[in-house]
């Protein structure tokens, strides 16, 4: 029977972790610089969990030294991913019209403008992409939802590697 150390497992999950995180954020850059898909306010926060999880991930797979750290990174990517589904979650509450987005998804209203020069510079300058419209749709699930699926997931496997704690794992026969 092969047995495998289990900060390696960890750090192949770790790794993995960075992995699915750069995909993702590769992803919705290439929707929004590639197909033109602009992107709201709440799509932009949805970015923020991944770009957070991927250098602690990346931390994790070079740096740990023992299952411990590498045990509590995991745990802590978890709760990343976990907040990044509650937030796309609220997301696909806002398009299906379930809560009101932030102010800043078209619904805050601009500055009154002095004079018709200065409405003029804010049409120019303003960007209001509306957080209830999807912006694209598969399988009858938005962006938002399939975000928030593929957070679920990770948090999934980096809680479920974190919970693991017994000194060596057998792979295979």
């Amino acid at each position: 029977m092969q047995i495998t150390n289990l900060l390696a497992i960890h750090r192949g999950i770790a790794l993995a972790l960075a992995l699915a995180s750069l995909a993702t954020i590769a992803t919705a850059l290439y929707f929004e610089y590639v197909l033109g898909l602009r992107p709201c306010l709440l799509c932009l926060y949805q970015r923020w969990p991944y770009y957070a999880a991927i250098p602690i991930a990346l931390g994790i797979t070079l740096f740990a030294t023992t299952p411990g750290p590498a045990r509590a990174g995991l745990g802590l990517l978890g709760l990343i991913f976990l907040a990044g589904t509650g937030l796309a979650l609220y997301h696909v509450g806002v398009e299906m019209g379930y809560f009101l987005g932030p102010t800043g998804c078209g619904g805050a209203a601009a500055a009154r403008a002095g004079d018709m020069d200065d409405f003029m510079r804010q049409l120019e300058t303003v960007r209001v992409i509306d957080c209830s419209e999807p912006a694209w749709i598969f399988l009858g699930i938005t962006m938002a939802g399939w975000n928030a699926l593929i957070s679920f997931a990770l948090a999934i496997i980096a809680l479920a590697s974190a919970a693991t704690s017994s000194g060596k794992v057998a792979l295979t026969d």
